[in-house]
């Protein structure tokens, strides 16, 4: 499938690429007022990508229709979703990263970002491409099919660093996701960075700062 998305070059010349996945029930137009915020160089040359995931029934929600990256099938941390319902907008985001790559942008100066259900993607996608990509942005998620996953990658995505932050008091993701998947990346000898804030199930203006400081030592 070939996702719309809403793509804002902050410069003239792009030389790196953020691909950023919205949440559930969200579209890729959610984050783009996030850009300034994050007070990159307007001299880095970056290219946002902000996705739509299509619309699709999502069971949990009774059948309701909105913008999802995949069925969420339940709240059961370990029965979320289906793992190939999972690979296939896996395999979307694989090309969006392919499309980057052939129009020049090295797969080194790529980042992968997602919030909350878009985390989920992110990490999946990252944390299977078999290039090695400039990093992954976990915000507010969890890391479903943890184990066959990491079974999966290699010394090349272990080079990847991630972000990796949740809210204290996230009532939807509980902390208890962020504090499971963060060791077994860090197991996997992932490098990870991690921070948790006093907030619930969105960003706050100081997680902002902290992930902006971060894609400065991933990108420039």
């Amino acid at each position: 499938m070939k996702l719309e998305s809403e793509i804002v070059n902050t410069s003239k010349n792009i030389t790196k690429t953020i691909i950023w996945m919205h949440g559930l029930g969200d579209d890729g137009y959610g984050f783009v007022s996030l850009i300034p915020e994050l007070k990159l160089p307007a001299n880095a040359g970056i290219r946002f990508i902000f996705p739509h995931a299509p619309i699709r029934a999502v069971t949990l929600n009774n059948g309701q229709e909105m913008r999802a990256w995949y069925d969420l099938l339940s709240l059961d941390r370990g029965r979320t979703a289906n793992e190939t319902d999972v690979l296939t907008t896996v395999s979307w985001i694989n090309t969006l990263i392919d499309n980057e790559i052939a129009n020049g942008i090295p797969a080194e100066n790529i980042v992968l970002a997602g919030f909350s259900q878009g985390g989920v993607i992110a990490l999946q996608t990252g944390l299977r491409y078999p290039k090695q990509l400039a990093g992954i942005v976990a915000l507010s998620t969890y890391l479903p099919f943890a184990e066959s996953t990491l079974k999966q990658t290699t010394e090349t995505q272990k080079k990847v660093p991630i972000f990796a932050a949740h809210g204290i008091n996230d009532p939807v993701i509980p902390l208890l996701s962020w504090q499971t998947y963060v060791p077994e990346l860090k197991q996997a000898r992932f490098m990870v960075e991690e921070h948790s804030y006093t907030m619930e199930h969105f960003l706050c203006a100081e997680e902002i700062v902290d992930l902006g400081k971060w894609l400065k030592k991933v990108l420039l």
